[in-house]
């Protein structure tokens, strides 16, 4: 398990180490308990769900991917090639592909929702070293995703997950407005009476901490384990340099979790 805090030295982060030449393990910093107790005020765990609750080499992700491309084939009559360009771009001007259909196609989101959705999990193994780990989480526990409320659910449940929430919020209750558009969360926190100031969120992309930490709260980012797949776009790959509002970064989700656990139990 490699983990750091903003505090700690920038540059012995293991977890970061997929675009450069693997750290010496001295060197590879760890979270110690002093600063992990900076987390003991939480009463509120918020989780992202797709490559957060399930790593970045699944291939739960490109299916997706794939199968937004096709909806936009079907659906605008554009070939591969421009169908995918045209995803992209719907993508980074607004958000979510969604949300560009949306806007620029008068494209229905229950539809798209439902067949970009549509996919086979079975690759997917349960986890139950997270599901123990989350269980024993003192607090409330809520899932935040761009996703549909079926895919976090149907995801959650393949992990062995899905009784371990108490609820999720998805795109739909966000109006369709995105992470990382500060509405989104503003929905979220109101919905879910959460207090930022007492909260921690778990996510795999930068942008999408940046607001949450305005607000107050902890923020872990999930990233692969050193030389691990990663099935994102490159430009939603972290770099090596850690943004000021990160709090901390972890490529273990698991341990990450019951370190919490165990500083808890035993602070004095």
């Amino acid at each position: 398990m490699t983990q750091t805090t903003k505090n700690s030295p920038p540059s012995p982060l293991g977890s970061l180490a997929r675009k450069t030449p693997p750290f010496a393990a001295e060197n590879q910093a760890s979270l110690p308990s002093h600063q992990n107790r900076v987390l003991a005020h939480v009463e509120t765990f918020v989780f992202d769900l797709d490559n957060t609750l399930y790593p970045s080499h699944c291939d739960l992700w490109p299916k997706i991917d794939a199968r937004i491309t096709l909806y936009m084939m079907h659906h605008l009559g554009l070939d591969g090639l421009s169908s995918r360009a045209l995803q992209k771009h719907y993508y980074h001007h607004y958000g979510t592909t969604l949300r560009g259909l949306m806007q620029e196609d008068a494209v229905g989101a229950e539809d798209f929702l439902a067949f970009v959705h549509d996919i086979d999990r079975s690759s997917l193994p349960p986890n139950p070293t997270l599901a123990d780990a989350i269980t024993r989480l003192p607090g409330r526990k809520l899932i935040l995703t761009n996703g549909s409320r079926d895919h976090a659910l149907n995801t959650a449940k393949a992990l062995g997950l899905e009784a371990l929430f108490e609820d999720v919020f998805d795109i739909a209750d966000a109006d369709f407005v995105p992470k990382p558009h500060p509405t989104a969360y503003e929905r979220f926190f109101d919905k879910h009476a959460v207090d930022p100031a007492r909260a921690v969120m778990f996510e795999d992309l930068t942008k999408n901490l940046l607001i949450p930490h305005q607000r107050g709260m902890k923020t872990v980012l999930v990233v692969p384990k050193p030389g691990q797949l990663d099935h994102r776009d490159k430009i939603e790959i972290a770099g090596r340099e850690i943004p000021p509002h990160i709090d901390y970064v972890t490529d273990d989700l698991e341990s990450f979790l019951l370190g919490l656990l165990e500083d808890a139990t035993n602070k004095p």
